[in-house]
């Protein structure tokens, strides 16, 4: 007898949330710190910080008296899964136990998704209570709606009512997600204003009963994100502003901890794919540094460069990076070097047609200078710039 896909057994994840990815250090961490908490959080404040930036490569003892029987390990090092500043994640983390809203901020690709997935994680031990903002999202995402057929065959019953993410999020004190909060529009936004203030859904249709009212526990708070280049697509509200802590997430500044964060990524990427990431790190070292030229608008050497529209973020690198590890494992052959313009071509040629000229501009200005002073990887790159036609 045979199986359909539906019927066979359950596959793989591609990607796991974080608080599975990382439920080792997540319970190591609640057994390490066992300090005062905020209501309804899973971690300290400190160790939340210490799960997002890690021990600094100090390896963290637990005392004998908390090891559950061995199933934690006496000493761990928390790796750090957020490349920024520590005092952006210690505010951040401020902010949430104070009950306020967080609004991460910053240009796209920054991580800020990531951070926001880590602090929901860490502090109330899911990162999946989110609400994915769009011009499509309605009021519903952040209140609350019905099951059709429970409605018409009950009416308006707690049994029919289908809460959303952040209605969950109040009734059990945790964090609620919201990704892209300027992708709503305006009046869908200002359903969060009542919830950031009042901490409670009013249920109308329930009028009348014990459930007429959700009221938030607590614990419960708001995460957003949002692209500072989304600014005046759909505006917030001053009312609405005034209810978040506004935190920048910034680009990271450092070349080498840019280049290494890419090489973890794209290398788990390829794994993901079923392959062995083979990429030379001097490939990658070429590669993020042509990402923060075009990105800052300036080399670093000094000279000026014409910024394209498309943002060159690390995430963008990221990809370019994992494309060129599968290229590598599965149609191997001739130096991967060689495909590094195609890629880069593709990640700059998005929204405007002269961002092709601008990458051709870069290539004339600082890889020629490069290739002039003597690196043989910049000349290789220079005698490549045929394929950006």
């Amino acid at each position: 007898m045979t199986t359909t896909p539906d019927q066979a057994a359950p596959q793989a994840r591609q990607i796991l949330p974080a608080e599975e990815r990382h439920q080792q250090e997540l319970a190591f961490l609640a057994a390490f710190d066992e300090g005062p908490r905020p209501p309804g959080w899973a971690l300290t404040p400190s160790a939340v910080v210490t799960f997002v930036c890690g021990s600094g490569g100090e390896a963290l003892s637990l005392p004998p008296k908390r090891r559950k029987d061995g199933a934690l390990p006496a000493k761990l090092v928390v790796a750090p899964k957020f490349v920024g500043e520590r005092a952006l994640v210690e505010r951040c983390v401020v902010t949430l136990a104070g009950e306020r809203g967080l609004l991460l901020v910053g240009e796209p690709g920054t991580a800020k998704s990531m951070l926001s997935e880590l602090l929901a994680a860490a502090v109330s031990g899911t990162s999946e209570l989110t609400v994915q903002g769009t011009a499509g999202t309605t009021e519903d995402a952040f209140r609350y709606g019905w099951n059709y057929a429970l409605l018409l065959a009950q009416g308006p019953t707690p049994q029919a009512l289908v809460a959303s993410p952040v209605m969950t999020a109040m009734r059990t004190g945790r964090v609620a997600r919201i990704e892209e909060v300027t992708r709503c529009l305006p009046e869908v936004q200002d359903a969060l204003v009542s919830i950031l203030s009042d901490r409670r859904v009013s249920v109308p249709e329930l009028s009348g009963t014990p459930d007429a009212t959700v009221a938030a526990v607590p614990g419960f708070t708001v995460i957003a994100t949002a692209n500072l280049r989304d600014r005046g697509v759909s505006e917030m509200s001053a009312a609405l502003k005034r209810r978040f802590n506004f935190e920048t997430v910034h680009p990271i500044a450092d070349a080498e901890a840019e280049t290494a964060l890419v090489r973890t990524q794209a290398t788990a990427a390829v794994q993901r794919a079923g392959a062995v990431f083979g990429v030379d790190d001097a490939v990658l070292d070429v590669l993020v540094t042509v990402f923060r030229d075009l990105r800052t608008g300036r080399s670093a050497e000094g000279w000026d460069v014409e910024r394209p529209g498309t943002v060159m973020s690390t995430a963008e690198a990221v990809h370019v990076a994992a494309s060129l590890g599968l290229a590598r494992a599965y149609l191997p052959g001739g130096d991967v070097l060689d495909l590094v313009p195609g890629h880069l071509l593709g990640a700059v040629r998005k929204d405007d047609a002269a961002d092709h000229g601008r990458l051709l501009g870069y290539w004339d200005g600082p890889v020629r200078r490069r290739a002039e002073d003597g690196s043989a990887m910049w000349r290789r790159l220079w005698d490549l710039r045929e394929n950006l036609r």
